[in-house]
């Protein structure tokens, strides 16, 4: 008998169907509740959100600011982002000065939800969608769920050990915009590589998409965790006010909120009616105890942030200096946010090493094969937990790859 996805009587839509399957959620369901196992494969660190961002939430419960509340989000969170936004990034357009305007920004359900009300906004049923790869596996998703099609361009890099670097291949993304291209998606720092565009990369990518006219969607959510100065190099530092840009946000990386699920969209405020319908269409809302923790966070969580860079950073050379140190690991140093992603020389299967190392490393890591064509042959792993288990892991690691060399 045929399963109900292979029924056609059930007469699904091709787009749901079409979704692909999460590669890291099946390593990481592979290592669920085992004992003593070290998970470096999920976008996160292990510290909770922070007791004065909790207290915001219980405050606004005891007020009962539990009704329907604006769609694109409370007037003084759209402020605090706005204000948010112009101490970190300073003027918001290359062509005049100014501070961001509230109005160009629409709070989400996580970045997540971002992404979908831009994904609808500017791409559907027949339309493609580049996306330099490896990439995180939810771009994908969200296009190919909205129908649209997929090109993923692989990333060139280049060297060996740790003298490895990521690039844009340019002409091979200029090569893959046909008359059906609506969108080209940029993610820096990024998610899984820790690479970061260069302004001059991001100009090349602009002036791509100018001319041919086409929108670009931007992934910074990292950008305030780069290890070469206070913030990574935006869209936001050469963009005019009338370019295509839409921006995706969250709360999740930098205050520790992740299941709390806060983000936002930013995009031209000529938009706002249309986000607004969308927001409505999909979640109506964000809870407003929720909002009430993301003014709090932006407008007090300045030192909480910098702490989990400096954390964040002090990982990043504990995870370098043992890779390096046990050998047969060729990585490019990240330079932007809180993964390495690196090549374990002689496994090219990195679905099968991840389940692996899950039984007999009992340390969890994401297969390239989840980001695409671009990294098949990496691994990912996340630093941003505790010191010591970023430590353990790296031990764990390399006493199973020198006993495999030992045993071959």
């Amino acid at each position: 008998m045929k399963s109900s996805l292979e029924d056609p009587t059930w007469r699904l839509r091709p787009e749901a169907l079409a979704a692909p399957k999460s590669g890291i959620v099946e390593v990481f369901d592979a290592g669920r509740g085992r004992q003593g196992l070290i998970p470096l494969w999920v976008g996160e660190g292990d510290a909770s959100t922070p007791d004065f961002i909790c207290e915001a939430i219980t405050r606004s419960l005891a007020q009962g600011e539990t009704f329907y509340t604006y769609q694109c989000g409370l007037p003084e969170l759209r402020q605090a982002i706005a204000a948010y936004m112009t101490r970190a990034y300073g003027t918001p357009y290359a062509d005049h000065e100014g501070r961001f305007e509230p109005e160009r920004f629409f709070v989400t359900i996580g970045g997540m939800h971002a992404l979908q009300a831009a994904t609808r906004l500017v791409a559907g049923l027949g339309d493609e969608v580049i996306v330099p790869t490896p990439a995180w596996p939810n771009f994908v998703g969200a296009f190919t769920v909205a129908g649209a099609r997929v090109r993923e361009v692989p990333m060139q890099v280049a060297g060996t050990g740790q003298t490895m670097k990521w690039s844009l291949d340019l002409e091979a993304m200029a090569a893959a915009i046909g008359p059906a291209t609506r969108v080209i998606v940029i993610n820096s720092p990024s998610n899984p590589t820790g690479w970061v565009a260069s302004l001059d990369e991001l100009q090349a990518v602009l002036d791509l998409a100018r001319r041919h006219d086409l929108w670009i969607i931007a992934d910074e959510i990292y950008g305030r965790l780069y290890y070469d100065g206070p913030r990574a190099p935006s869209f936001h530092d050469i963009i005019h006010a009338d370019d295509k840009v839409m921006f995706i946000q969250t709360m999740s990386k930098n205050w520790a909120m992740t299941g709390l699920r806060i983000g936002w969209l930013e995009a031209p405020a000529a938009l706002g009616p249309l986000v607004a319908n969308l927001i409505q269409y999909s979640t109506s809302g964000v809870p407003v105890p929720i909002q009430r923790a993301a003014v709090t966070a932006l407008e007090e969580g300045d030192k909480f942030l910098l702490a989990q860079a400096r954390r964040c950073a002090s990982n990043r050379e504990v995870l370098m200096g043992a890779l390096t140190k046990g050998g047969g690991v060729d990585f490019a140093p990240p330079q932007g946010a809180f993964y390495l992603y690196a090549r374990l020389n002689g496994y090219a299967d990195t679905r099968a090493l991840a389940l692996r190392l899950v039984e007999e490393a009992n340390v969890g890591v994401a297969p390239g094969t989840a980001f695409g064509p671009g990294g098949a042959a990496f691994v990912r792993m996340c630093f941003a937990p505790k010191t010591a288990d970023v430590s353990e892991a790296a031990r764990r690691l390399i006493l199973w790859l020198q006993q495999q060399r030992r045993a071959g």
